[in-house]
């Protein structure tokens, strides 16, 4: 259903990049697949660009947003976007503390960044298309449960729900979709 409102929302363009931000649990990466399946869209991942330990400032973690490593984001897969190439960037993996394997990102005329802070300001206006997923906090706990365990969501509550709802508010991202799926 999103997928396809967000097809009809290109007006037959024959290529583009689609942005997906939102809220943990909202739907991001679901949506992102089945573009992926409509289109043959290739897929970046921004939980793939967590922001690696030595980075870790006070004062970088004190930036709206400064848990995302937007320089490597802007190394390794900026340049590429538009290019309709394939691609590979390394994927930062959360459990290990460090890089761990690449993700290739096949030829296609479009692209699906998906995750939270793909519409960071530091990225530029790079996408064809904004997308924001929201949901009501009870069902994004739910949710959270489900997918993550009932340890993680405390961490989620705790840590990287106001860490998003800081990057949301403090750049406006809900407002400066072009598409809002969700709660109003």
């Amino acid at each position: 259903m999103y997928a396809n409102s967000i097809v009809d929302a290109l007006a037959g363009a024959q290529s583009g990049v689609i942005a997906i931000d939102g809220r943990a649990a909202s739907g991001k990466t679901t949506v992102a697949a089945q573009l992926a399946d409509i289109l043959g869209a290739g897929v970046v991942h921004m939980d793939d660009f967590f922001l690696p330990p030595k980075l870790r400032t006070a004062q970088r973690l004190n930036e709206p947003g400064g848990n995302v490593h937007y320089e490597r984001f802007s190394q390794e897969v900026l340049p590429y976007l538009n290019s309709g190439d394939s691609f590979e960037y390394r994927i930062f993996d959360c459990t290990e503390q460090d890089y761990k394997n690449t993700r290739k990102v096949d030829a296609s005329p479009w692209r699906v960044v998906e995750g939270c802070y793909s519409h960071h300001p530091r990225l530029g206006d790079y996408a064809t298309l904004r997308v924001f997923f929201d949901v009501d906090s009870e069902t994004q706990i739910n949710r959270i449960k489900v997918r993550n365990g009932e340890e993680m969501a405390k961490i989620f509550v705790a840590k990287w729900i106001p860490l998003e709802e800081r990057y949301f508010v403090s750049y406006g991202v809900k407002g400066n979709a072009q598409i809002l799926f969700g709660r109003e």
